[in-house]
C-alpha cells in the first residue's frame, strides 16, 4: 500500500464516526454481507459513511492491509476497526453495537 492510499484511508476513518468500507454504496449494496451491515446501521438509525471499494481498487486492496483483515465489508467506529458483517451481526444481537455507536456519537 502506498503512503498516499494509507493517508486517504486514515483521513476517511478519522473524519467519520462510523465508516464502512464495502462493495457498493449504502443505497445500493453490491453484496449480501455489505447489505447486512447497511441494514443493521439503518435499524440503529445512526449516521454513517461508506466507501465503495469496487470503484477504487487501491482502497479495496489497501484497506485489507490497513486492518490486516482479508474481507470486505469493514466497519470502523470512532477510528477503531470493529470487524465485518458476521461480527456486526453478533454485536447487534447482543446489544453491544448499539452501546458502542452511542458512545462514539456522543464523543
Amino acid at each position: 500500500m502506498t503512503p498516499e492510499v494509507q493517508a486517504r484511508i486514515d483521513d476517511l476513518i478519522k473524519q467519520n464516526k462510523i465508516m464502512v468500507f464495502m462493495k457498493g454504496t449504502k443505497l445500493m449494496p453490491q453484496c449480501g454481507f455489505s447489505n447486512n451491515v447497511v441494514q443493521i446501521l439503518n435499524v440503529l438509525g445512526v449516521p454513517f459513511e461508506t466507501v465503495d471499494v469496487l470503484a477504487d481498487p487501491e482502497i479495496r486492496q489497501g484497506i485489507k492491509e490497513y486492518s490486516n483483515w482479508p474481507t470486505i465489508p469493514q466497519v470502523y467506529i470512532n477510528g477503531e476497526f470493529v470487524g465485518g458483517s458476521d461480527i456486526l451481526i453478533e454485536m447487534y444481537q447482543k446489544g453491544e453495537l448499539q452501546q458502542m455507536v452511542e458512545v462514539a456519537l456522543a464523543s
